[in-house]
């Protein structure tokens, strides 16, 4: 049967609006991040079988799990314009005070109670230094983290907190929901929260509108002191639950817990495709930024790579990300 010119030209215009919808597809940061996953994925699973296997994925979802949990609270500081050092000392006290609330002999729940409270404290610190006293957030997170590390240091002494634990606790950090690890579901669980908090509500678009422009956002009746304020409490907050978390897989609270976590949840947010000016980034993006960063870290030990290349391969990735984001606003505004 002859095919007319007119279903041959509708036939070819449908295949140029597929085209021009996956020209589109390239200009979201959030697939570009995807895309690179998938293709580190495919580079490591070729140069080793064990890659692709059921149980490593579950181990390398769980490892990550909770750069990824924090890196939520995170890119929605950045969003704001502003930078939170303190997420590693906020999870590592968190799961220090829960681990002495159980050698006290309190409850569960008290327990856990007690360790997020620590996030709480964390953030209204924070908030209240960058937003009544002015700090800015680099300066005022740096010495949170550093009274953190230290409250950590003179209460152990340098040594573990081991306490007794009930085996609902262990569920918490070591259990599985059916092959997916419990840390996974509550990852998934807060991105799916926090995505929709971003996107379909008014505090989520006073976040936006905060790092996108302050003054104009203020002018146009946005609170944008108790915005920074909330963000940074949701930020120590969500990395509090991160310790809890922490402390329930190892059931073991470490001195140095949560050292340095912040240089991989900054990343993770960075490569992510949220801006470090302020204004642009998603909760999606900053998960499959903390998934990419823990395909690498796998990937390492799988290929029997130094590990202590680990660290320097992420500040190289960093480097790159934000170099990337300073060249697309400087084609976007016509500076290059």
């Amino acid at each position: 049967m002859a095919i007319s010119g007119e279903e041959v030209a509708r036939s070819e215009m449908r295949r140029i609006g597929i085209l021009r919808n996956l020209l589109q597809l390239r200009h979201i940061r959030e697939v570009n991040v995807l895309v690179a996953l998938l293709i580190m994925g495919a580079i490591i699973s070729a140069f080793t079988p064990y890659f692709l296997t059921v149980d490593n994925l579950m181990g390398v979802s769980r490892a990550f799990s909770l750069t990824a949990i924090m890196s939520i609270g995170m890119v929605m500081v950045i969003i704001t314009g502003g930078i939170d050092l303190s997420v590693g000392s906020a999870m590592g006290l968190a799961g220090l005070v829960t681990a002495l609330c159980f050698d006290a002999g309190y409850s569960q729940s008290i327990c856990v109670a007690a360790g997020i409270c620590v996030g709480l404290m964390f953030g209204l610190a924070n908030g209240l230094l960058i937003t009544v006293i002015g700090l800015p957030p680099f300066i005022a997170t740096l010495g949170t983290l550093s009274i953190g590390r230290g409250f950590m240091y003179m209460i152990t002494h340098g040594v573990p907190v081991t306490p007794k634990t009930p085996d609902s606790f262990s569920m918490l950090g070591q259990g599985y929901i059916g092959p997916v690890p419990v840390p996974v579901v509550i990852l998934l669980v807060l991105t799916v929260v926090f995505s929709l908090i971003m996107v379909r509500t008014r505090f989520g678009r006073h976040i936006y509108a905060t790092g996108g422009n302050e003054h104009a956002a203020r002018l146009s009746g946005v609170k944008t002191n108790r915005v920074k304020l909330a963000v940074y409490v949701l930020s120590s907050t969500i990395s509090s639950l991160a310790g809890v978390i922490a402390f329930s897989r190892y059931l073991s609270a470490e001195p140095a817990s949560g050292f340095g976590s912040e240089l991989d949840v900054i990343a993770a947010a960075a490569i992510g495709g949220a801006s470090l000016a302020g204004g642009i980034g998603s909760v999606t993006g900053a998960v499959i930024g903390a998934a990419l960063v823990g395909e690498i870290s796998n990937g390492i030990v799988l290929l029997n790579i130094n590990t202590y290349a680990q660290q320097a391969i992420t500040g190289g990735v960093i480097l790159i990300a934000v170099s990337l984001d300073v060249l697309r606003n400087r084609l976007k505004g016509g500076n290059v």
